[in-house]
Order: structure tokens, then sequence, then C-alpha cells
């Protein structure tokens, strides 16, 4: 689905975000994420030994919270992340 253009406009602008995917045990795990405007969705980076890319690889559910800097304006993504790496792309 390709975001409409005032959406991935808000994303290509603002690149603080959070991140909420599932632990293990079925808790939420909250991260603090920089973000941007990615093909036709939205993305963020992270490093191999990070819980939140542990957590996306068992259960790929997550919302994605991109916020101004104000932390006033902000679009919320939800759905099921697609994870790129050297291994996949």
């Amino acid at each position: 689905m390709t975001l409409p253009n005032n959406v991935k406009q808000f994303a290509t602008d603002n690149h603080q975000g959070v991140l909420s995917c599932f632990r293990k045990n079925g808790m939420p795990q909250i991260s603090i994420v920089t973000c941007g405007a990615y093909r036709d969705g939205v993305a963020f980076s992270t490093t191999a030994d990070r819980a939140k890319l542990l957590n996306l690889k068992r259960d790929a559910r997550c919302s994605l919270m991109v916020s101004k800097q104000d932390w006033w304006s902000y679009i919320v993504f939800e759905g099921e992340a697609t994870i790129l790496s050297s291994d996949n792309t």
C-alpha cells in the first residue's frame, strides 16, 4: 500500500519516533527510534543485538509513532514489520 502524499511528507520531514512491539512473554516493548519515509512506507534502523529486532523477528506486529519535535503532532502506523538486512536485500 502506498502512503498518501501528506503522510509520506510528514514521515519525510519528521524523524523521531516510538516503536512498540511484543516481548516473548507478551508484554509490550517500547523503543525510541530515528525513522523516516522509505520506499512505500516508514523505516527505522537498529543493530543486530537490540531487543526490538529480536522481538520483531519473533512477532512482526508493531506500531510506530512518528512525531514532530514538539511531540504534539504525530502519525501512528500499525501493522507488521518487514525486516530488511544484508541477508535479504
